[in-house]
């Protein structure tokens, strides 16, 4: 018990480091300080929330550090979304057909949340540990420098983006953004909720 719940507070502390910046309220008697100055105007330093950093991570206007808490944030909030769509999706009973591996492990027989880690075979763990190793290396980055901002993995790519106007490019980045801090709580809560054993909303009994 004392090791899941240390174990929880390291994955609370992650995450949290993860989204800090440019997520909580601001007041306009800090507003002359250099970071707010300096990235008051970024995407997701919007109304009704402002730019806020107390932790004081870009207090000295470093636009690239800006730049790598912002990919970070981005990229956390991408996977936070989908651990979150994964966690409610299995838990409707909504699984891949078939096996896992080659001795009859189906997917819809191994468990949800923590009490899957325990059950995937290893064959399993390490299809899927490859598969997020390859969408590291190869794809899940701005491989050739042409990404407008960070989180832009396009490479060389459009899928429609050039169609909108900035101002929708920037709602959407926002939209992106918001979302992805909202599932990073979810998931969280989620964990937590699991390991107290409660009963929730649309997911049940965790």
């Amino acid at each position: 018990l004392t090791h899941k719940r240390t174990k929880m507070k390291f994955i609370l502390a992650a995450l949290f480091a993860g989204s800090v910046a440019a997520f909580a309220p601001t007041s306009s008697k800090f507003s002359t300080s250099t970071s707010v100055k300096a990235f008051k105007d970024e995407v997701g330093a919007q109304i009704p929330l402002g730019f806020f950093d107390p932790l004081g991570l870009v207090a000295d206007g470093n636009q690239e550090k800006f730049d790598r808490l912002r990919y970070v944030e981005v990229k956390h909030g991408r996977i936070a979304m989908l651990a979150f769509l994964g966690q409610i999706t299995t838990r409707a009973g909504v699984h891949f057909p078939g096996d896992i591996d080659n001795h009859g492990t189906s997917f819809d027989s191994i468990g949800n949340g923590f009490a899957g880690l325990g059950e995937v075979p290893v064959e399993g763990a390490q299809q899927m540990i490859c598969f997020i190793g390859a969408l590291e290396l190869l794809a899940m980055k701005d491989v050739d420098g042409t990404g407008e901002f960070p989180g832009d993995f396009r490479n060389g790519g459009d899928y429609g983006w050039s169609k909108w106007s900035d101002e929708t490019k920037r709602s959407k980045r926002a939209i992106e953004l918001n979302n992805g801090r909202a599932a990073m709580m979810g998931i969280l809560g989620l964990m937590v909720h699991e390991q107290l054993g409660s009963n929730m909303p649309l997911v049940g009994q965790l």
